[in-house]
């Protein structure tokens, strides 16, 4: 005998789907009132919400980026969704190189942006029809995939100098990175070379380019955690003040860009190399900014 359909049934598959009252009823019924299997119809004719999908995560997907010839604009996205087997289909990979094609012609855009479930870039203007916008765009996605589609970040370099980039093969990480001073096959080189460093993410991933980006609040924190380590170790406060200057230089030397070994040849700090490039080329090369993007790291 079928389970009788309830109107309190129909609102809890609406409730947990998002879908509408007639079509949550008539996936109940075609479920014999299971409600797992009618939420799974749902999803697969695409008629459950993106938006009531907030509680699942969407940690898989890709990352991409995209670049111009001459190498003076550079964009990256991340966009999420539920499962690898999505997140390597061809239709989510062409998705993805849509959405970087938005933020890449969208000089709005500077440096790194979040966006997530509820960002102000998902009220832009869809650049391919402006009659929808960024946001709708990708919740149509998310229909079509079945599971919560999430456009979570993206990152944008326009410059008079080079734009280098380093995309892993697998589309879990890249890195986009502005080379200031000079343009040409070295400048270029310099680019790709530490964009691939950055994404290593090795010995540590960096923070900022040097000391100078790392905020004050971050250092005194870091330095109050140091000296109760070495009171707690048993030194006297005036030694462990002292201890701590050492620490912290040595701390900054691991996060920072040019003060880490080169990932290539870890006789030679990405400093050191940066240098040597801008000699080579006769140009005054120097890091200014970079952007990385690994999946599942903030």
């Amino acid at each position: 005998m079928a389970t009788p359909i309830t109107a309190k049934m129909v609102a809890e598959l609406r409730a947990r789907t998002g879908a509408g009252m007639m079509d949550c009823k008539k996936a109940l019924e075609e479920s014999a009132g299971e409600m797992d299997l009618a939420a799974d119809l749902l999803r697969k004719k695409g008629i459950a919400k993106a938006d009531k999908r907030a509680d699942r995560a969407a940690s898989e997907g890709q990352i991409v980026t995209w670049s111009n010839r001459d190498g003076t604009v550079a964009a990256m996205i991340e966009l999420n969704c539920e499962t690898d087997f999505v997140g390597r289909n061809d239709d989510f990979v062409a998705l993805a190189k849509q959405v970087v094609a938005q933020v890449a012609q969208d000089a709005t855009v500077d440096g790194l942006v979040p966006v997530g479930g509820d960002g102000a870039y998902l009220g832009m203007p869809w650049y391919a029809d402006a009659t929808q916008t960024v946001g709708e765009f990708v919740k149509a996605a998310s229909a079509k995939t079945g599971e919560k589609v999430e456009l979570r970040r993206i990152a944008r370099f326009a410059t008079d100098g080079t734009v280098g980039s380093y995309l892993h093969f697998n589309g879990k990480a890249g890195v986009i990175t502005e080379i200031v001073g000079g343009q040409g096959a070295q400048a270029t080189q310099l680019g790709k070379h530490v964009s691939e460093h950055v994404a290593a993410g090795v010995p540590a991933v960096a923070v900022a380019v040097d000391q100078s980006g790392v905020s004050a609040e971050f250092i005194a924190k870091e330095r109050e955690i140091f000296i109760a380590q070495s009171i707690e170790s048993g030194k006297p406060e005036a030694i462990a003040q002292k201890m701590v200057d050492g620490r912290i230089a040595k701390l900054l030397a691991e996060i920072t860009l040019l003060g880490q070994p080169w990932v290539r040849d870890d006789n030679q700090t990405i400093g050191a190399l940066v240098t040597a490039t801008a000699k080579d080329a006769g140009q005054p090369l120097s890091v200014k900014r970079f952007v990385r993007f690994k999946m599942g790291e903030s």
